[in-house]
C-alpha cells in the first residue's frame, strides 16, 4: 500500500514517520516542486507499504507551499502520490485543533488512522480522551494511542495498518472541498466543523482539575522576551558555533589530512600513467572535497535537531520574525543564516523549514554572503600580508578589526540583498508566519541520529556526485593543455633548473607551475588578465581564482603551487614571505594594500564553492537559481574589489 502520514505541525507526525520506518527512508522532493518529500518503507506480514510524510498543515486549503502538495495530492486520484490508507497524527493536548484538519480529511472518504499521539503531555495537563466516545463521531476511522518520543503504541499502530492491508476497506462517498479561491465558503465550513467538533471533544474529552506548572511559563517569559529572548539566544549561537568550530576542525584535519596521504601513498603504490594521476590528483581529493565537510553538518544538524525537538527553536523563530519580515526574510531564516558563518551548505539545507517559496528563495540566495569557514585561510593570509600589525587607540588590533570588518561586510550585503530581492521576486502569496509553540520536552536522541544521518547522507550522495565531476573536470584542466606550449615551457623550466643547480624537488615544484601555466587553466589565466587586472591581479591570481571555484580555500594551495621556486634563495622562504617578493615586469609590488584589499572583498562576495552551487541546486531542484546566485554574487564580488582596489591605490 501506499500510506499518507498528515497532522498539524509539532503533533510528533516526524516521531511518528521514525518509529515504524526506523532508518528505511529516503528524502527527495515532490515532483516539480522544492518542497522535501520523506518516504520510508514499513515491513507487516512479509508485504513492504511505502509511507509518504507530508508536510504539516493546519486544513487542506493551502496557504504556503507545504501546504500546495498536500492539497494537490489529496485533491487528485491521478497524483503519483495519492494513497490508498491516510495516517493522521494528533495532538491529544491539543485535540480539537487538531481534529479540524483530521474531520477534513475523515469526510474525504478515504480509509483513515487517527494517531492520538502525546499520551504523556495530554495526562500532564490532566486530558483523557475516550476512544469508543470518539470513534462513535468517526465510525469508520481506526483509532490508536501512541507516544512516539518514547516508542510506546507502536504495535498497535502496526497492527492497524495491518488489518487495513489485509481488507482495504471501500472508500466512502467523499464530501466535496471548497474551491482554493473561495474564502467565504471556507469559513462557512470552519463553523460547521468547529459547531461539530465541540460536540466531539464535549462528549470523548475528560479534564481534570490541573493547575499548570509555574516553570514551564516563566520559562517562555524569558525566551520570548522581547529583551531577554534575544540575550539568550545569541548565548546559545555562540555556544554552538564554539562547538562546531571547536571539534568539527579535528575530524575535518584527520579527514584532509588522511585523503592527502592515501593519495601520496597510492601514487607511490601504482604505476605512473594518466590513471594514475586521475585517481590521486582527480577522484580521491575530489571525494575527500566531499566527505571533509561532513563533521560540520553532522554537529551543526546535531544542534539543530535538539533545539527543535526540545522546542526551543520555535521560540527563536517568533522572537526574530518582527526583524527579519521587513528585509523580505522570515523568522525561520535565521537558523540558515547563522549556519552559514560555519559552511554555507549545512545553510541552505536548513531553509527547508521556511514554507513561504519566495522568503525561502531569498534566504538560499544571500546565504553564501555570510562569511564561512572556508574563507578563514583567505582572509588570514591576506591579512597578515598587507595589514600591519598595529593597534588602534592602543587597545583594538587592526588586523582583528579588519577581520571583524569583513565578517560584517558579509552580513551587511546579505541583509541589503534581501531586500532588493524582495522587490525583485514575485510571489502571489503574501509571507506569514503561522506558527504554534510546541511544550518543552528533553529530546529523543533517536530522533536526532536519524536527522543527522539524513542531513549527512543527502549531501554526500547527492551533492557529492556533482562536487566529485567537477573536482575531475578541474584537474583535467590543469593538467592538460595545448600540447607545444607545454612541452616547450617544461623543457625550459627543466633548463632553468639546471642552470640554477636546483635539487630533484625543486626541479619538479618549477616543472609542475611551468605544467599548469601551459595548461588549460593557465592559458585561461592569462586570457581573463584583461579583465582582472583593473582589480590589481595579474594571471597568476586569476588562476588561483578559477581553481578556487572548486572550493574558497583551494586559492591558498593554488598560489602555493604557483609560487615555486625561481630563485636559489627562495627555498626556505614562506609562502606569504613569497608573496610579498613578488614583482611585476616593471618592478611594482603585486601584493599591495589595494590589491591585498581588493581580494578580501573579492572573497567576502564572491561565490567560490562549487559545493554549495550544488546544494542550491538540489535545493531548488533547478540550475537556474544556482546561475542567478553565482552572476550577482561575481558581480557584486567584481565591482566590489574593482572600488576599493581604485579607493586604495
Amino acid at each position: 500500500m501506499k500510506i499518507a502520514l498528515l497532522g498539524n505541525p509539532n503533533t510528533g507526525k516526524s516521531s511518528v514517520f521514525n518509529l515504524i520506518t526506523g532508518l528505511r527512508q529516503q528524502v527527495g522532493n515532490f515532483p516539480g516542486v522544492t518542497v522535501e518529500k520523506k518516504t520510508g518503507t514499513l515491513q507487516i506480514d512479509g508485504n513492504t507499504h511505502t509511507l509518504i510524510d507530508f508536510p504539516g498543515t493546519y486544513s487542506l486549503y493551502p496557504r504556503s507551499k507545504d501546504e500546495q502538495v498536500v492539497y494537490s495530492v489529496l485533491s487528485d486520484e491521478n497524483a503519483d502520490d495519492y494513497p490508498e490508507v491516510v495516517v493522521v497524527v494528533v495532538d491529544q493536548s491539543n485535540l480539537e485543533r487538531n481534529l479540524f484538519l483530521f474531520s477534513q480529511i475523515y469526510d474525504l472518504g478515504l480509509p483513515t488512522i487517527l494517531v492520538l499521539n502525546m499520551t504523556d503531555l495530554a495526562q500532564r495537563n490532566g486530558l483523557s480522551v475516550d476512544t469508543d466516545k470518539l470513534k462513535s463521531f468517526f465510525p469508520a476511522a481506526h483509532i490508536v494511542s501512541t507516544n512516539a518520543r518514547v516508542g510506546m503504541g507502536k504495535e498497535r499502530l502496526m497492527t492497524a495498518i495491518a488489518d487495513m492491508a489485509q481488507a482495504v476497506p471501500e472508500r466512502r462517498t467523499p464530501i466535496p472541498l471548497c474551491p482554493i479561491d473561495d474564502v467565504t465558503c471556507q469559513e462557512q465550513e470552519a463553523a460547521t466543523r468547529y459547531t461539530f467538533l465541540h460536540q466531539v471533544i464535549d462528549s470523548s474529552l475528560s479534564r481534570i482539575d490541573h493547575e499548570k506548572k509555574a516553570a514551564v511559563s516563566s520559562l517562555d517569559r524569558l525566551f520570548v522576551h522581547p529583551i531577554f529572548g534575544y540575550i539568550i539566544f545569541a548565548a546559545i549561537l555562540f555556544i554552538v558555533f564554539q562547538f562546531i568550530f571547536a571539534f568539527a576542525v579535528i575530524p575535518m584535519d584527520l579527514i584532509d589530512t588522511g585523503f592527502a596521504e592515501f593519495a601520496g601513498w597510492l601514487s607511490l603504490s601504482m604505476p605512473n600513467g594518466v590513471f594514475s594521476d586521475l585517481i590521486c590528483q582527480g577522484i580521491i581529493p575530489g571525494i575527500g572535497g566531499v566527505l571533509v565537510f561532513v563533521p560540520q553538518i553532522a554537529l551543526l544538524f546535531f544542534f539543530i535537531s535538539i533545539l527543535e525537538e526540545t522546542g526551543y527553536l520555535s521560540r527563536v523563530v517568533f522572537i526574530m520574525d518582527r526583524l527579519m519580515r521587513p528585509l523580505g526574510l522570515n523568522g525561520k531564516s535565521i537558523v540558515p543564516l547563522m549556519s552559514s558563518v560555519a559552511c554555507a551548505i549545512p545553510g541552505v539545507m536548513a531553509t527547508r523549514t521556511i514554507a513561504d517559496w519566495k522568503e525561502r528563495m531569498i534566504t538560499i540566495l544571500v546565504a553564501p554572503l555570510m562569511s564561512c569557514s572556508a574563507r578563514i585561510p583567505v582572509y588570514t593570509l591576506l591579512i597578515a600580508l598587507v595589514i600591519p600589525k598595529t593597534t588602534i587607540l592602543g587597545i583594538f588590533n587592526l588586523q582583528g578589526l579588519v577581520l571583524f570588518g569583513l565578517y560584517t561586510l558579509g552580513l551587511v550585503a546579505a541583509l541589503l540583498v534581501a531586500v532588493i530581492l524582495k522587490i525583485i521576486l514575485k510571489s502571489r502569496d503574501k509571507g506569514f508566519l503561522m506558527l504554534e509553540l510546541p511544550s518543552f520536552k528533553s529530546p529523543r536522541w533517536g530522533n536526532v541520529g536519524i536527522t543527522v544521518w539524513e542531513k549527512v547522507k543527502v549531501f554526500i550522495f547527492d551533492a557529492g556526485k556533482v562536487i566529485l565531476a567537477i573536482s575531475i573536470l578541474l584537474w583535467a584542466l590543469a593538467t592538460y593543455g595545448p600540447s607545444e606550449s607545454m612541452k616547450k615551457n617544461i623543457a625550459l623550466a627543466k633548463k632553468e633548473s639546471k642552470e640554477l643547480h636546483l635539487s630533484e624537488a625543486e626541479t619538479n615544484q618549477r616543472v609542475a607551475s611551468a605544467k599548469m601555466e601551459s595548461s588549460y587553466i593557465g592559458h585561461l589565466g592569462h586570457f581573463i588578465e584583461p579583465v582582472i587586472k583593473p582589480l590589481g591581479y595579474d594571471w597568476k591570481i586569476g588562476i588561483s581564482l578559477i581553481t578556487s571555484f572548486a572550493a574558497r580555500e583551494v586559492f591558498v594551495g593554488s598560489l602555493s603551487t604557483i609560487y615555486s621556486v625561481n630563485e636559489t634563495d627562495n627555498v626556505n622562504k614562506r609562502l606569504i614571505d613569497k608573496m610579498r617578493d613578488e614583482k611585476r615586469a616593471n618592478g611594482s609590488k603585486v601584493y599591495t594594500l589595494a590589491a591585498g584589499a581588493s581580494l578580501m572583498v573579492f572573497y567576502v562576495f564572491a561565490m567560490q564553492c562549487m559545493a554549495t552551487l550544488a546544494v542550491v541546486k538540489r535545493e531548488t531542484n533547478s540550475w537556474k537559481w544556482p546561475l542567478i546566485q553565482i552572476g550577482f554574487m561575481g558581480a557584486l564580488a567584481y565591482f566590489g574589489a574593482l572600488i576599493t582596489f581604485n579607493l586604495l591605490s
